[in-house]
């Protein structure tokens, strides 16, 4: 791995507080990122500014409208694979992600361990997340991978590393070579909300990847919980999501892990009713998103980026 370039890829929003952060944790790293692409949502503040002028050097891309997570992360992955020479590795983080200075030593390492005990590289590692008062942020901490294609479980040479089958964006290492060789990027539909489950899934149903607690990193959001606290009006974005992933995305699973996806969802969808402080406003939300799914499917990426020349045309280039 002393050899392996990296591209870190941030999206940002609004937030120039926290991207300079960001982008402070990113140039402070013990093994730094050979390439920074920040992906600006159509920022109304100075965010981009704030991009731009930082030392550690990034292509800022500035969008014409906010195009969600999602979005911003289709258009940054697509043009850091079509970037000259093409990086090895993407390191994904939201502007409200704060790796800690081993956060991506510690991702290489977990990378040569993998290599080195299943005889191939990960496609995909993620960071362990803390809140700002320290403790394990439980919204981005995935499950043991309950079925293994193949592999160790556990990661040797890793303490506490296991298998998982889908990561989290907030700060996540996907293999380059292997997003080209399946032309996968995330789906800009989405917007927000299970973008990344979608998309990490999708990689992993016959790939290897590893959730690594010794990579560490902040994740600043405005309340500690877990992913089935209350989402508010975001509740539409979960139901349309999850839907269009029970109906367009099945492939993405074996029959197995798909009866799981399902059981799982209930349970989440029913605790987060049962948590939440309004009932009424996730009934018009989750009706929503129901709506949206049933009648509509997600739209192509190159599609929805139509609007952004230099987006769109790395986008045809690495989907075909």
């Amino acid at each position: 791995m002393n050899t392996a370039t990296v591209t870190a890829v941030v999206v940002s929003y609004n937030r120039p507080q926290l991207l300079k952060e960001c982008l402070d944790g990113i140039m402070a790293q013990n093994r730094p990122a050979d390439h920074v692409i920040v992906i600006d949502n159509a920022s109304t503040d100075d965010a981009a500014d704030v991009a731009k002028a930082h030392p550690v050097g990034a292509r800022v891309v500035e969008l014409t409208r906010n195009y969600g997570g999602a979005g911003g992360f289709c258009a940054g992955m697509a043009m850091a694979l079509q970037s000259t020479p093409q990086p090895d590795f993407l390191w994904v983080m939201d502007d409200d992600t704060i790796p800690t200075p081993t956060a991506l030593n510690e991702l290489l390492k977990a990378a040569q361990a993998c290599r080195d005990a299943n005889g191939e590289l990960p496609t995909v590692l993620g960071s362990k997340t803390l809140w700002v008062d320290g403790r394990e942020h439980p919204m981005s901490r995935p499950r043991p991978r309950t079925w293994l294609f193949r592999g160790e479980r556990d990661l040797p040479g890793c303490e506490g590393a296991f298998q998982a089958r889908s990561m989290s964006f907030v700060s996540c290492l996907v293999d380059a070579h292997a997003m080209a060789a399946l032309r996968a990027l995330p789906r800009t539909a989405f917007f927000l909300w299970n973008d990344d489950f979608e998309f990490t899934t999708r990689l992993l149903k016959r790939s290897l990847g590893y959730y690594v607690p010794s990579s560490e990193v902040v994740h600043k959001t405005k309340v500690f919980g877990s992913s089935d606290a209350d989402p508010g009006m975001r509740f539409r974005f979960e139901v349309r999501n999850k839907l269009w992933m029970m109906r367009w995305c099945a492939q993405d699973f074996t029959a197995p892990e798909y009866v799981e996806f399902l059981l799982k969802t209930v349970r989440r969808w029913v605790l987060t009713f049962a948590r939440s402080s309004d009932r009424a406003l996730l009934r018009r939300s989750g009706a929503e998103g129901l709506r949206e799914a049933l009648g509509s499917r997600p739209a192509p990426n190159a599609e929805l980026l139509a609007a952004e020349p230099e987006a769109a045309q790395a986008v045809r280039a690495v989907e075909g």
